[in-house]
């Protein structure tokens, strides 16, 4: 393995996405973690957006070596990005973990909603149930050749404090970049997930055959415009997001109130059951 200035070797940083390993944001990606430890990158073949938690049953997982020029150990999977770092853990990593897993550059934005079908942030949620360190970046832009200068410079210095500061167990971070230059980022902000939703659209068509098909499209609909403490708002001033996200799910206060309905619950069918006899 060829060393290059400044890099440290002691620390191993698993890298993924779900853009697919040729993506330029996968570049970019390689370029922010190089100066912190070795980079191994276990990404898909193709474009895996939209993906979630979704993992490959019906057909067997391939990895494949691939060379590059650098000192980037590259495989590549035939599966989804939560197959890559279930496939990394158990085969290449079996022994000992590495110490950070990160995700991405995801090209367009992983704020708010859009949390819960990307490929991106779900793999550093897969990260996370291995206890390993986890954060997943984005940036706002769906161009192909986005500016990520700005992604580069704030994501290592996140990336920094998450090596050297630590973050729960149980969460991995959702880091979102404005389409700006460096120069022009007012900050970072640590905020909460914005609520809003997404308005599909379906646009049908005919085939040739004569049979209807779909194409998916639709918009996203902010549903607090008025908040001040959310991604969206930040995003929208021109400041880096980064959004803490817990892998359980458990709302604790519906829970408090659900918990009311067991005796009730129990008795109606206790109830039903002696009237049957």
């Amino acid at each position: 393995m060829r060393v290059e200035k400044g890099q440290d070797t002691n620390r191993v940083i698993l890298v993924t996405n779900d853009d697919g390993y040729k993506s330029s944001g996968m570049e970019a990606l390689i370029e922010m973690v190089k100066p912190l430890g070795r980079v191994v990158v276990v990404a898909p073949e193709e474009g895996n957006s939209g993906m979630s938690h979704a993992i490959t049953i019906k057909v067997p997982l391939r990895m494949k070596h691939r060379n590059r020029d650098d000192n980037v150990e590259l495989y590549t999977v035939n599966g989804t990005p939560v197959d890559c770092v279930k496939l990394a853990m158990n085969e290449l990593f079996a022994k000992i973990p590495p110490d950070l897993m990160v995700s991405g550059i995801n090209h367009g934005s992983n704020a708010s909603i859009s949390v819960v079908y990307s490929g991106t942030i779900a793999a550093a949620i897969e990260g996370c149930l291995y206890g390993i360190p986890s954060v997943g970046f984005s940036i706002l832009d769906y161009g192909e050749y986005p500016d990520f200068r700005a992604s580069i410079l704030y994501g290592r210095e996140i990336l920094k404090n998450v090596m050297e500061k630590g973050i729960s167990p149980e969460c991995c971070l959702n880091v979102n970049i404005p389409v700006l230059p460096p120069q022009e980022i007012k900050g970072v902000k640590v905020a909460r997930q914005n609520r809003g939703s997404w308005r599909e659209e379906f646009e049908k068509r005919t085939d040739p055959r004569g049979v209807n098909y779909y194409w998916l499209t639709g918009y996203f609909h902010n549903d607090e415009p008025e908040a001040t403490d959310t991604d969206e708002y930040f995003l929208s001033k021109g400041y880096i997001t980064v959004v803490p996200v817990n892998v359980d799910f458990t709302d604790y206060r519906e829970m408090k109130k659900l918990q009311g309905w067991e005796n009730d619950l129990y008795n109606a069918v206790k109830n039903e059951l002696s009237q049957a006899k």
